[in-house]
């Protein structure tokens, strides 16, 4: 397992050759009724992403009539059978060898602790797109998800341990082991361990949906300022790990906040709203807003996110399209680096 190639992960930010998402399964969704509804909202968020960079759509083989009616003509279409349509989480990341060739790595899925089953078809997924992309796979026997970790692209990750340690993960395998397979897989020399995601984050606290980098030496958190609120004690003690942290470089962390929604229910159940689940694109920023009684904190993350991002447009999309479902606009992304090292070097896109 402990292959001699050092790889690296780039940062998200770096320019993409494309973004990959994978079409809604209907017998998957917690709340079947809202299958259009959750088509439309992918719909939405494919065409967005469209107008910076191509797409492909993973889909099943019935999915193509709904994929053309809400997508467009412009998407590419891969077909690979899929469980359920959370690509961030089961499809591949990407890393870059020594010479700046990309792999893409296929961590084990096991669907968030075998919470939905089945998985197996998703646990498939990123070995048959890299196959099918021409990308060399990596086959890493650690169970992890894409949304539990974010990094730099300068050697540092940031993560959770409430996810990344969970014993329906990894259960034989204690920190330090957990440490040793990613810094050798994604060349990072700096873990920073926030100790929870948000309340009632059924990913058990995905790092995608509290904190990342907005660049080397940034890290955006959500916060909340409600002391009668769960999320009130959660990103208070993530700030104060951030505060201490050093990063690769040694830099003291910028913490740049943005609001938590109000809170949102759904079928009695709490939703897990967060601006920190956008995605960046080439050249822009996809945003998910959520209306009604978070206008205010719309308005707010983005123009914080503008200011942050003044280099990008930020475009925004219906986020309650998608939040029933338990995620939101970078679960259901993953982005795919250009292939060649020399693009970046020329300036492209």
């Amino acid at each position: 397992m402990m292959n001699q190639v050092k790889y690296t992960m780039p940062a998200e930010w770096e320019a993409h050759e494309r973004t990959i998402i994978e079409w809604p399964v209907k017998a998957s969704l917690v709340w079947q009724d809202n299958y259009e509804a959750v088509c439309m909202g992918y719909g939405e968020l494919v065409r967005a992403i469209s107008a910076f960079e191509p797409v492909t759509v993973i889909i099943n083989e019935e999915d193509e009539e709904d994929i053309r009616r809400l997508c467009g003509t412009t998407v590419d279409i891969i077909r690979i059978p899929h469980n359920d349509a959370w690509a961030r989480d089961n499809g591949p990341t990407f890393v870059r060898d020594g010479e700046g060739k990309l792999h893409g790595i296929s961590w084990r899925f096991n669907a968030w602790g075998e919470k939905y089953l089945p998985y197996d078809l998703d646990d498939k997924v990123a070995s048959i797109l890299l196959n099918q992309l021409d990308v060399p796979c990596i086959e890493v026997p650690l169970v992890l998800e894409g949304g539990s970790i974010h990094v730099d692209g300068e050697g540092t990750l940031l993560t959770t341990k409430e996810c990344l340690l969970n014993p329906n993960r990894n259960p034989d395998l204690s920190q330090a082991d957990i440490e040793l397979i990613i810094k050798r897989y994604l060349n990072v020399s700096k873990i920073i361990w926030l100790d929870q995601g948000l309340y009632g984050d059924e990913t058990d606290g995905h790092i995608d949906n509290i904190a990342c980098f907005a660049k080397p030496g940034a890290v955006l958190l959500q916060a909340c300022d409600d002391p009668k609120d769960p999320n009130y004690e959660i990103t208070q003690k993530a700030r104060e790990v951030l505060k201490h942290a050093k990063d690769a470089k040694s830099r003291n962390l910028e913490i740049i906040e943005l609001p938590t929604p109000p809170p949102c229910y759904y079928n009695n159940e709490r939703l897990t709203l967060s601006y920190l689940n956008f995605y960046m694109v080439n050249k822009g920023i996809i945003l998910p807003v959520f209306g009604g009684d978070a206008t205010l904190t719309d308005e707010r993350a983005k123009s914080i996110l503008e200011k942050v991002f003044s280099d990008r447009k930020v475009i925004t999309v219906d986020g309650m399209a998608l939040i029933t479902e338990g995620g939101n606009v970078h679960c259901i992304t993953q982005q795919m680096p250009l292939k060649a090292i020399s693009d970046i070097k020329e300036g492209k896109p």
